[in-house]
């Protein structure tokens, strides 16, 4: 699918990210000074306003604190980009959906693509910082973080493809949806370990695949460390599934916009 519509999903992809910053005098520059200026407000903010350590460690230093906090922000906010969209995406674009015949299962696509995008500029950003901080980078990143982002996009596009569905038949699921990623965003470990969460809710946090997605991207970043492979398969293996149910769902639905349109 992807190969077949690889040019329509290339401009639809340009179009998108310009239209982001129509208007704005900076343009494009707001996707890298974006990334730096809230760095240095999280530093500011978690370190040296409320003093925050990471789990039961004193030895994290202040700026550490911030990379910790930037590693768990980068992958989540993938995956909250996308998902706040998601109801609205086919309600957007009815046109394709009345007027042409158009594959509409890539507009998920497309708006993940305008997601990673603002994503590996934060991570160069953050890539900048660890080597400023700790003098050196893991390069084994160069092959294990695209594993990373193979599995947080797998999810994001199979719930994308769920929710942009189901929004045209519900309207109201937008509202419910922004609940929905808030609260996930406090039951991810983007602030803290999964070590400071009690050892009875551990299972219930694995059943999430943002928890091994984000915890093996600060294990690859930061601690130099080998992904956990548990984390990283259990959590590949369920945005697999949830990619395969998402697009069946998707194209059994899509038959049914146009009456609803």
């Amino acid at each position: 699918m992807i190969i077949k519509n690889y040019d329509l999903i290339k401009q639809l992809l340009k179009r998108d990210i310009l239209l982001r910053y129509k208007g704005s005098m900076l343009g494009f520059f707001w996707a890298i000074i974006q990334p730096i200026i809230m760095l240095a407000v999280y530093t500011f903010v978690f370190s040296v306003i409320f003093q925050a350590k990471w789990g039961m460690s004193e030895s994290t230093n202040q700026f550490e604190y911030a990379l910790l906090l930037f590693v768990g922000l980068i992958f989540f906010n993938v995956f909250s980009d996308v998902i706040n969209r998601s109801p609205g995406i086919i309600i957007a674009n009815t046109s394709y959906v009345t007027k042409v015949v158009f594959p509409l299962e890539i507009l998920s696509i497309v708006a993940l693509g305008n997601a990673l995008v603002h994503s590996l500029i934060s991570l160069v950003v953050l890539l900048i910082a660890v080597l400023i901080t700790y003098g050196s980078i893991n390069w084994n990143i160069v092959y294990l973080i695209p594993m990373i982002y193979l599995s947080v996009s797998l999810l994001t596009l199979g719930l994308s493809w769920f929710l942009s569905s189901l929004g045209v038949f519900i309207r109201d699921l937008n509202y419910l949806i922004s609940i929905i990623v808030q609260v996930l965003f406090f039951m991810t470990p983007i602030f803290y370990p999964v070590t400071a969460v009690p050892e009875e809710f551990r299972l219930v946090m694995g059943l999430n695949p943002l928890t091994g997605i984000i915890e093996n991207a600060r294990n690859i970043i930061l601690f130099n460390e080998m992904p956990n492979w548990k984390w990283y398969f259990t959590s590949l293996g369920i945005s697999f599934i949830i990619a395969i149910l998402g697009y069946a769902w998707f194209k059994k639905t899509k038959k049914a916009f146009a009456d609803v349109l």
